[in-house]
């Protein structure tokens, strides 16, 4: 009753899966995954628990192909039953139960493995791999390209109604010390792909962080621009001399206040601002 998408990105070091269906919450059923082991999507008449159990196989070393032959070995319902795998290395593979309801199919790519129940045929997860082979921007952005593309090819022809999308990575985490980068998921709503895709936006937004290329001097041009805001909204009250510890210590308080914590904080260069950061507060304070 769904179609999902499982990947692995080897230059993000990052594993994730993306799922859309007619069906309320359905990210947290179906999606699964762990930094430096793999993930999993387990669906159709789904055995949740091939989810935590594909990882722990993983985890042990074994293969995505040796992992899918343990769980389904003495499954008694292995023919209802639809799951795609990927590894630590981006080794792929999926299942497709005979007995799964028609459109029932999976297409298996380097890294990806894309299947569907329940589909307006299979145009559907053909369309989701090449959608996600010519994506661009971040795992997460090519999930959500994959299903925003079989669904645009029918998607389950049941209907539309929940939708989620995974990724961990080592340190990718709220504040570096886990490795859920991403778990954003629409449970219930009768066009869920652009609010998902909406989300990630968000995210990347208040929880991605700067890279090199985005990071800006804060020139006395800027500072200036910082500094009317802080008066404005009432965080500097002081007089300043230049970007100063004033300046900063204000400017803190409001990037907390804004969440933008994980795009500016004291502990990085604070003489520099991401550029996505600042045309944010731009947009939304004022040049």
């Amino acid at each position: 009753m769904t179609f999902s998408i499982v990947a692995y990105d080897p230059a993000e070091q990052a594993w994730g899966v993306a799922v859309a269906s007619k069906f309320p919450c359905v990210g947290g059923l179906v999606n699964w995954a762990q930094s430096n082991v793999g993930a999993v999507a387990t669906q159709a008449m789904p055995k949740v628990k091939f989810g935590p159990d594909g990882l722990a196989l993983m985890a042990q070393g074994k293969t995505a192909q040796e992992t899918l032959a343990i769980l389904l070995k003495d499954d008694p319902n292995l023919n209802h039953r639809q799951i795609g795998l990927v590894d630590r290395y981006g080794n792929a593979v999926a299942h497709s139960g005979v007995e799964c309801l028609n459109w029932a199919g999976h297409v298996t790519g380097e890294g990806f493995t894309c299947q569907g129940n329940i589909l307006a045929g299979p145009q559907v997860v053909a369309a989701m791999a090449d959608a996600y082979k010519s994506a661009s921007g971040e795992l997460a952005d090519r999930l959500v390209a994959a299903l925003l593309a079989g669904d645009a090819a029918g998607g389950d022809r049941r209907g539309k109604q929940g939708a989620g999308v995974l990724v961990r990575k080592v340190g990718g985490g709220y504040g570096g010390d886990t490795d859920l980068y991403l778990d954003c998921r629409i449970d219930d709503d009768p066009d869920p792909l652009p609010k998902l895709q909406k989300l990630v936006t968000t995210h990347h937004l208040f929880l991605g962080r700067p890279r090199p290329e985005d990071l800006t001097p804060i020139t006395p041009a800027i500072a200036g621009e910082i500094q009317h805001w802080l008066r404005s909204q009432g965080y500097l009250q002081q007089e300043t001399n230049g970007w100063d510890t004033i300046s900063k210590e204000a400017f803190w308080t409001m990037v907390a206040s804004e969440n933008l914590e994980e795009r500016w904080n004291p502990e990085g260069n604070t003489d520099m601002i991401d550029q996505i950061a600042l045309n944010y507060l731009r947009e939304r304070l004022g040049s």
